[in-house]
């Protein structure tokens, strides 16, 4: 079976898309071992097309269509569409905020929707895209993300620790001690603030804080390194995709710990989350909501037989 697929990034975060409302046989659209073995088998830079994991595009659940969405003006909200994201190991995470701005990008750019305020369905709720055009194109350049609010308590997060907030706490690596918080913002992070974050084995410490028996469900981890004034840098460990380029949910997360832990100077209400994939720009507080604003850009697309050996 041919599956086809546009491969779109946010920062460098790719994903591949796959249109289930119209590209999916209608009895495998909610079948999700076959999205996990897909995953597994597309997401492979060797032997697939390469991604940080895939992303499908489905009509909205009934409860999708009833349920509402916390915005910061209080207003109910139904979704327009509902997306399921699963990493490059197969595992299902329940947001993402670089996918979701490409997922908007592509139900507008196809012309699946005609709307320029998009509500879309995820594991971590209903979740609100505007998008901007690129003048004289007609296609999505970027897109602001309403996400949430952020979520501090231990068991939203989840983890094993006998505080209700990990906040500030240290946290021993193979004789390397973090200073660590946790928050949740629909998926799980635990961020630390590093004094040389390029030079830093993410890979190797990401692995070991993402698979520790303190977070039962594992956890994102976000390497921070402060460069002045609104700006900082940040690597990120995704679960259950090893090191990405960006990650949408991680740069709020560490825009959600800057103001916990009041890192943010004076009375700034956004940070310039720097990547290596590229910038992401989050604003708001933390009663309110965060915001994300970043880039949905198309890369290719093109046909993937699942069967071949």
């Amino acid at each position: 079976m041919e599956i086809k697929f546009a491969k779109l990034q946010g920062a460098g975060n790719d994903y591949l898309y796959i249109d289930a409302i119209n590209d999916v046989p209608s009895c495998m659209a909610g079948d999700t071992d076959f999205y996990k073995k897909l995953s597994v088998k597309i997401s492979d830079r060797h032997f697939g097309v390469g991604s940080d994991g895939i992303i499908i595009i489905l009509p909205p659940s009934d409860s999708g269509k009833q349920e509402t969405s916390t915005q910061s003006a209080g207003l109910p909200v139904s979704a327009d569409f509902r997306m399921r994201m699963f990493n490059a190991d197969g595992s299902e995470g329940e947001m993402c905020g670089n996918g979701i701005r490409c997922f908007a990008k592509y139900v507008y750019d196809k012309h699946l929707t005609d709307k320029n305020v998009i509500n879309i369905e995820t594991l971590a709720g209903v979740r609100t895209v505007e998008v901007f055009l690129s003048p004289g194109t007609g296609k999505v350049k970027e897109a602001k993300v309403f996400m949430g609010l952020p979520q501090f308590e231990t068991d939203k997060i989840p983890a094993n620790f006998n505080k209700p907030e990990i906040i500030n706490e240290k946290l021993n690596i193979k004789g390397k001690e973090f200073v660590v918080s946790c928050v949740s913002m629909g998926n799980p992070h635990c961020v630390t603030f590093v004094e040389d974050v390029k030079n830093l084995d993410v890979p190797y410490y990401g692995n070991i804080i993402e698979n520790s028996g303190m977070f039962p469900k594992r956890i994102n981890v976000e390497f921070v390194q402060k460069l002045g004034g609104s700006d900082v840098l940040v690597r990120t460990w995704e679960r259950g995709s090893g090191e990405t380029l960006a990650c949408g949910t991680g740069a709020c997360a560490v825009y959600s710990v800057m103001k916990k832990t009041g890192r943010i100077d004076g009375n700034e209400n956004s940070v310039n989350v720097n990547l290596y994939g590229g910038g992401l720009k989050i604003s708001g507080d933390l009663s309110g909501g965060i915001y994300m604003i970043g880039p949905a850009e198309e890369v290719f697309s093109g046909h993937f037989n699942f069967f071949r050996r």
